[in-house]
């Protein structure tokens, strides 16, 4: 634990290090400020719930974690799991779905499966991503354009349906603050200036929005103020509360009906599900966050730490009203370019954010709805990965495509939790496939490079790993031989791997030979797989089971066995 925080202080950074980290947070904080309550709103939970997120897992998980320069908050990636837990079960579910996935975090990182980033292969990454990309995006309609949604729709085509059927209510208002936002948002990089293009845009559409409401009588636009209230230690008020985080137990908060959700075993087993979900989606986020910083800096992380800080960061989020937190590329990436490279700029941000919440929350509550659309949708679109996902269609093998869009496809559709499985089930599969492919037993000639083969001995080449699903295969020819056959010898010089259903099968070949009184040399097998033969009662008999270094010491046996 704590990998990052020891290395930095090993490192004994000098005052220009600290003043370069201290500006990098300054300017983290700044993009993630808006981010943070965009991404909280699309969750389906009032915008200071996303910055509670980013103050304490921002300080918690950079002190904890194994990466120096990731910064945690709340991320797109989770919004297409967060929305459905919100709708079902209320912000008290939700946050102790993420006390649970911190658990389950710590978990993972204390079982050492810090590489799990490197067992899940790229179509399913792209694929599940640029699914909820395309899910993100479908939402923000909604907002962008004003329209009035009918309530309902489970599903993601339901939801569509709602959305297209009220397109007839668009308000030209909305959609001008939308499109100004956008168009802002597009542009601005191109300018080439130290000021976030988010930050510009959303300052474009609040002024926009707040100057007309003042010129024209009938301009309205919904905003964070007019859409979101609060009431807390006797205040009430509209917009993001000006107060510091409060720590509150997550199940006296409410669920899906308003009420205290309260704490049960069958609440905990219904949430299973899903803080499972999350803490896998974290895991990989976090994980694939840390190898792109590691590129970018030339930093190494520690991944197995990196699980463990995250777990620890998200088992104290939801206590201050948190939502569940990872590691965010862009803002990590934006952290890395602007000079961080000590855990000190993920606190600095932090910190940045809780003087927003203090200091701006008035100004903060002027910010369009359509506003906030606008960047989400920019946000999904760089999630979407548009380009990896063209360029591997073009050019990756037909198994690699199938998988991708089918990832793609159930994302959309159904949700990431079963588009990993699937995705990663029939990767596992084709894998097999491939893997038994690459299995062969062939015969060889009657002549070798060192000797003659007699005519009463055959010599089987078997090449490639020998499992449940190559064993059978490979082996299936050995079973019958010639009648004149007297000596079958096995040449597994190049056989890598030995499971149990290739050592049945091997049994089973052994005991057919024995029957038909046909004796059996296993040449050049790796120590470690003759063990398991042994093991399993493949042991050297005369004149019936013999064990050789090579085919010449094989043919040497085969004049003793006669």
């Amino acid at each position: 634990m704590l990998s990052a925080l020891k290395k930095s202080v090993r490192s004994k950074p000098s005052s220009q290090d600290v003043q370069a980290n201290i500006l990098a947070g300054l300017t983290v904080g700044v993009i993630a400020l808006p981010l943070s309550m965009a991404l909280a709103i699309a969750s389906g939970v009032p915008p200071q719930h996303g910055l509670y997120t980013a103050i304490i897992a921002g300080i918690v998980i950079a002190l904890s974690g194994g990466s120096k320069v990731n910064i945690s908050g709340p991320t797109a990636a989770f919004v297409v799991i967060l929305l459905p837990i919100v709708q079902q079960y209320g912000l008290g579910g939700l946050l102790i779905s993420g006390f649970m996935a911190g658990i389950i975090l710590v978990m993972m990182g204390l079982g050492r499966l810090g590489k799990l980033i490197e067992i899940v292969p790229y179509p399913v990454i792209v694929g599940f991503t640029s699914g909820i990309g395309v899910v993100i995006a479908t939402f923000q309609i909604k907002d962008f354009f004003g329209l009035d949604v009918a309530a309902g729709g489970e599903h993601y085509l339901e939801k569509l349906t709602k959305i297209a059927q009220a397109l007839p209510s668009l308000a030209w208002q909305e959609t001008l603050i939308g499109g100004l936002t956008l168009a802002v948002l597009l542009i601005w990089p191109k300018l080439r200036t130290k000021i976030p293009a988010h930050l510009a845009a959303l300052l474009c559409g609040g002024v926009l929005a707040w100057t007309l409401s003042q010129l024209l009588a009938d301009f309205s636009v919904a905003t964070i103020g007019s859409r979101f209230h609060f009431e807390s230690n006797g205040v009430a008020g509209n917009g993001i509360p000006p107060f510091l985080p409060s720590f509150q137990w997550p199940w006296d908060l409410p669920n899906a009906a308003g009420e205290p959700i309260g704490l049960s075993f069958e609440l905990i087993r219904e949430l299973l599900p899903s803080a499972i979900t999350i803490a896998i989606l974290g895991s990989l986020e976090s994980l694939l966050c840390a190898v792109v910083a590691d590129g970018m800096s030339g930093k190494k992380h520690n991944p197995n730490d990196e699980l463990i800080g995250q777990g620890i960061g998200n088992m104290l989020v939801p206590l201050f009203g948190g939502i569940p937190a990872t590691a965010a590329i862009a803002r990590t990436a934006a952290n890395v370019k602007a000079g961080g490279n000590l855990p000190l700029s993920s606190v600095i941000h932090s910190l940045f954010i809780l003087l927003g919440i203090l200091l701006l929350s008035p100004l903060l509550s002027y910010i369009p709805m359509a506003s906030m659309a606008a960047l989400l949708l920019v946000v999904a679109w760089n999630m979407s990965e548009a380009k990896h996902f063209i360029r591997t269609v073009k050019i990756a093998p037909r198994d690699d495509v199938l998988i991708l869009v089918l990832c793609f496809t159930l994302t959309v559709l159904f949700d990431m939790t079963i588009a990993v499985a699937v995705g990663m089930g029939l990767a596992a599969l084709l894998f097999i496939r491939r893997s038994i492919s690459l299995t062969d037993t062939k015969a060889l000639e009657r002549q070798t490079e060192s000797s003659d083969i007699p005519d009463d001995v055959v010599v089987y080449d078997i090449n490639g790993p020998l499992f449940f699903g190559s064993a059978q295969k490979a082996l299936k020819t050995i079973a019958t031989v010639r009648p004149d056959v007297k000596i079958v010898i096995l040449d597994m010089s190049e056989v890598t791997l030995l499971d149990m259903s290739a050592i049945v099968a091997m049994e089973s070949i052994v005991n057919d030979l024995a029957n038909k009184q046909v004796g059996l040399v296993i040449n050049n097998l790796q120590p470690r797989m003759i063990l398991k033969l042994r093991r399993a009662g493949v042991r050297k008999r005369l004149g019936k089971v013999e064990y050789s270094r090579t085919l010449n010491d094989s043919f040497k046996l085969v004049a003793k066995m006669r």
